[in-house]
């Protein structure tokens, strides 16, 4: 594996980069080589993923594992330079495009049940991938809020979220009778293996940006405690706001970093800008 840029973003193309490999294929198309791909075949990608309703910027981020090996391969001039040349257009707000509500068509094509409760976890309580995926509903459920142990959690910080809705409780119950005294980890996987499926069906599905479940959540949530939506989403810079907005946006950014488990404020800035 090429070492360009972080294990995580290493990790990401190269599950793009297989994913488009096995649709290619699936497409008919039988190609000796990675070197073989031609503009014909970028075109009945971006077709493919059309047809499919997968989002803008989850096609941009496809498009950008494609240019990254076309370059690396010295076959630049197979694609276009830009995404509208294709008909894509980019995010006027990259940030604001980080929160995404959980796309109920795209999460009916998700074929593993424990894969759909992990994913139904982050968004309703902005947990991260690994916290959904290891939960323990036995463990977890504490009545009026859900306990993540520290070896679920990212740095090892074990954390308490809330359950201010309805909705949270009913997900709950579902993924109770799903996990039953386990995790959302089929008894014959392990977290790695489970984890790779996940990476492909979420991918296949057009959610591979799962993360953004947690960004909307965070939103969500905010609204809650301070009463009003939070600057990103309402386009309100920090600036603007009064005395007393101040003083709720504080306090919600104060308790938000808690229950999404960083502990600065600054931190909050990422999700509600």
């Amino acid at each position: 594996m090429n070492r360009d840029g972080s294990f995580a973003t290493q990790s990401n193309r190269a599950r793009m980069l297989q994913m488009i490999a096995r649709e290619l294929k699936e497409g008919g198309y039988k190609l000796p080589a990675a070197t073989s791909i031609k503009p014909k075949h970028i075109e009945f990608l971006i077709k493919t993923w059309q047809s499919a309703e997968i989002n803008a910027r989850t096609i941009k981020n496809r498009l950008g594992a494609l240019r990254w090996w076309a370059s690396k391969v010295r076959k630049t001039s197979i694609m276009e330079r830009t995404n509208e040349a294709y008909g894509i257009a980019t995010p006027q707000n990259e940030r604001t495009a980080r929160a995404q509500k959980l796309d109920r068509d795209k999460l009916a094509t998700i074929e593993c049940p424990y894969i759909r409760a992990a994913l139904e976890l982050q968004a309703a309580f902005g947990l991260r991938r690994e916290e959904a995926i290891k939960f323990q509903p036995r463990l977890a459920d504490q009545g009026d809020f859900i306990a993540l142990k520290a070896s679920w959690t990212k740095g090892g910080k074990y954390r308490e979220v809330p359950i201010t809705h309805p909705r949270q409780r009913e997900i709950l119950n579902q993924v109770a009778a799903l996990a039953s005294d386990g995790s959302l980890i089929p008894r014959e996987l392990n977290y790695i293996k489970h984890l790779k499926a996940y990476e492909y069906q979420t991918l296949k599905a057009g959610l591979g940006n799962t993360h953004g479940l947690r960004h909307q959540w965070a939103q969500w949530r905010y609204r809650q405690l301070a009463g009003c939506d939070c600057p990103m989403a309402s386009s309100k810079p920090t600036s603007e706001l009064t005395g007393k907005e101040l003083w709720h946006d504080r306090e919600a950014r104060r308790q938000l970093s808690h229950e999404l488990g960083h502990g600065r404020l600054d931190v909050t800035k990422v999700y509600l800008g």
